[in-house]
């Protein structure tokens, strides 16, 4: 393997939307939501290793969740897990792992992944994340995979490129945000827009110095533990000092100033898992369209629901359509799926 590839797998959010399964204490990254046998983030982790040297993946995630990374990821010592000690979006995240990265080898070309993302075909996802490394360590560019839309989707964001190149990597023109509906279907129609799936590719070159042109202040900031970073002081100083960045995306911090980025159109089948609806779509499902994740269940006159229980016990159904069912912990949830975004708000309520 290439000793100067590095990977950042994220694993801080909380997943709130796959309440009551998802918690604050125990978020979906660290739950087997496909049914598997593998948690999210034992599968991610098992994807990037095949390309990238295990030592050289950095876990970024909540002080909350170490032990749940130590116990999941064996392979993974403590110098490799980022702690958090304040939730500030991406952009600090990624600067403090980058310069980490920077000093151990300056001339890494590293992946930023999601933790809890679904790739179906995982041999596609390595030709397509070796093939972004090899542009990275030749060129100063910011990359990200976009994905090919097959609907309009108005739950991403997306990325429009240059159609008139006829590269694999293409020149990204602009971001957007969310559209409507009508604005999503004229994206498709156009041909030249991706989904934004937030898995980014680039030199460590390339993205710190991106950081110190549209970030100054959060530059100078991460600048002054460079001394501590990989020594004993480090977590003193993050700990003092990271609630201090501003809470800011990578998208809007670096991204969408830098006239640099670049797209590779991904070969491979990818879903974000942000919804149980989501969840839904890459279940097995029986005759009806139900879809089941560790339940024992009898359904009569029900379609189109998804079942999930830790429970033992049998699950009865019957004249439910379009339904999320769920029991979990003491918890019954049993929600419409065409409310799913509203299990967020819930939440709150509790």
């Amino acid at each position: 393997m290439n000793k100067n590839y590095y990977a950042i797998l994220m694993a801080g959010g909380v997943g709130s939307r796959f309440w009551p399964v998802s918690t604050a204490d125990f978020p979906k990254q660290f739950h087997d939501m496909l049914g598997s046998g593998e948690t999210l983030i034992q599968k991610t982790f098992s994807r990037l290793s095949k390309v990238i040297p295990v030592e050289n993946i950095l876990i970024l995630t909540n002080q909350n969740y170490n032990h749940l990374v130590l116990e999941q990821l064996p392979k993974v010592k403590q110098e490799q897990i980022l702690l958090e000690p304040a939730m500030r979006n991406t952009a600090p995240c990624i600067l403090y792992a980058s310069l980490k990265i920077q000093k151990m080898n300056p001339n890494a070309v590293m992946v930023v992944a999601p933790s809890d993302h679904w790739i179906e075909n995982e041999d596609a996802f390595s030709r397509n994340l070796i093939e972004c490394f090899d542009f990275s360590a030749k060129e100063s560019v910011l990359l990200t995979l976009g994905i090919k839309p097959t609907f309009p989707n108005t739950g991403f964001g997306y990325i429009e490129y240059d159609k008139t190149d006829n590269n694999n990597i293409k020149k990204v023109f602009q971001f957007r945000e969310k559209p409507d509906y009508k604005t999503a279907k004229s994206f498709i129609d156009s041909g030249n827009f991706l989904w934004n799936g937030g898995i980014f590719i680039w030199s460590v070159k390339s993205i710190t110095e991106a950081f110190e042109k549209f970030q100054p202040a959060m530059n100078v900031l991460f600048q002054k533990g460079i001394e501590s970073y990989n020594t004993s002081k480090e977590a003193a100083f993050i700990e003092n000092n990271y609630g201090l960045a501003d809470n800011i995306s990578i998208d809007y911090a670096v991204m969408e100033k830098s006239k640099n980025v670049y797209v590779l159109p991904a070969s491979f089948d990818w879903n974000d898992l942000g919804t149980w609806g989501s969840l839904h779509e890459k279940l097995e499902k029986d005759e009806n369209n139900n879809a089941v994740v560790n339940a024992k269940v009898i359904l009569e006159n029900a379609s189109n629901n998804i079942i999930s229980s830790d429970a033992d016990k049998l699950i009865i159904i019957d004249g439910l359509n379009d339904y999320i069912i769920v029991d979990k912990d003491g918890i019954l949830l049993i929600y419409p799926k065409s409310k799913e975004q509203d299990i967020k708000n819930l939440v709150s309520k509790i």
